[in-house]
């Protein structure tokens, strides 16, 4: 197995076990909607369920719906990522971390839709009254993920 191919594994995998130790813990120790202010007008950890994708997208469509397009789009987006990692040529090892980060994350919230139908989301940041919508260890590393790729994009690495 090549190097980038077992940075790829590995980082995949703790994101999974992290997003899920993470949400299992949140969903036995809080009761939906319950909230811990952590920084003061900041942070909380919050527990909600979402039905849907980022920011909402979906949550009122139908269940049937929601499952057929949102685990699609994850194994579809998994497969993209699985094959291309195995057909890159160079042992870039950052473009791999970003593409790991981001396949945890789908895998991660894959899994809560599978079992659950939705996703468990607890991080709470927050200005005064305005809030971003809450999120999960799943969601911060593809958002990680995501500027790595868009760096190595804007850079023309990839």
């Amino acid at each position: 197995m090549k190097r980038h191919h077992l940075l790829f594994v590995m980082t995949v995998l703790v994101i999974v076990v992290l997003d899920q130790i993470s949400k299992v813990y949140i969903d036995t120790h809080m009761t939906l909607h319950d909230s811990i202010p952590v920084v003061q007008g900041f942070f909380n950890i919050t527990y909600v369920r979402n039905p849907g994708a980022a920011f909402g997208f979906l949550a009122d469509s139908t269940p049937l719906v929601r499952a057929f397009f949102l685990i699609g789009v994850s194994i579809f987006a998994s497969g993209l990522i699985v094959y291309y990692v195995m057909k890159m040529k160079t042992e870039d090892i950052l473009l791999t971390y970003g593409m790991s980060l981001i396949m945890g994350g789908a895998v991660g919230n894959l899994i809560d839709r599978v079992r659950l139908g939705e996703v468990i989301d607890f991080l709470d940041v927050y200005i005064s009254t305005y809030h971003w919508p809450a999120f999960n260890v799943a969601d911060s590393a593809v958002s990680i993920g995501a500027v790595i790729l868009f760096y190595k994009l804007i850079r023309g690495q990839v």
